[in-house]
């Protein structure tokens, strides 16, 4: 069975010959069209915008008032559960904060995260603060409340293997968690999310 990404590929091609499809590209840009590939690509595209027209200071600013990362790596898929933040410019942060991301379900705890960067772990948690603008644990916790925003909109896993993939545990602790940050519950987000698809 081919992707169905292929058959609009197709699709478009037919009715217009001069149409490009961007397979795979979670926004895309040509000249002065943008296009994304769904929600919260659209909303990466908006923050990529803020930051070309005000600076990255301010995209960061208002990405961490939205609880979301600067952006995702360039030509990442749409379908990708894994998000690269880019949130700081110090290289060792960096690292940590790319490691925490691609081991959400792993034991991710300021000792752990200090270990990565090379550093003590009180000179960790105060760096990472500074740098960041939150805590490792709130860094932590919001990387996967994002991650499990993106398995609920473009996944149908049940809420025990999205709380396990993404370090939450439980499906009573990801509606816990789910409830106690957007106030509604998880199931109810993805109803949400495909009624407005």
């Amino acid at each position: 069975m081919k992707p169905f990404s292929a058959f609009i590929s197709r699709a478009s091609s037919k009715r217009n010959a001069a149409a490009q499809v961007g397979i795979g590209a979670a926004a895309i840009r040509d000249g002065n069209l943008y296009s994304s590939a769904g929600i919260t690509a659209g909303i990466d595209l908006a923050l990529a915008l803020l930051e070309e027209d005000h600076g990255r200071d301010f995209a960061v600013s208002v990405a961490r008032f939205l609880v979301l990362f600067l952006k995702r790596s360039g030509g990442q898929a749409q379908f990708s559960t894994q998000l690269r933040a880019q949130l700081s410019e110090i290289p060792a942060i960096q690292r940590v904060q790319e490691w925490c991301l691609d081991n959400l379900d792993g034991e991710l705890s300021v000792g752990a995260m200090a270990r990565q960067a090379g550093m003590s772990e009180r000179n960790f948690a105060r760096v990472f603060r500074d740098e960041t603008g939150s805590s490792p644990g709130e860094f932590i916790s919001s990387a996967r409340l994002q991650a499990v925003c993106r398995l609920l909109e473009e996944s149908e896993l049940t809420l025990k293997a999205i709380a396990q993939r993404c370090g939450i545990g439980t499906a009573p602790a990801l509606r816990r968690m789910f409830l106690s940050r957007l106030g509604v519950p998880p199931l109810g987000y993805r109803d949400k999310v495909a009624l407005a698809a």
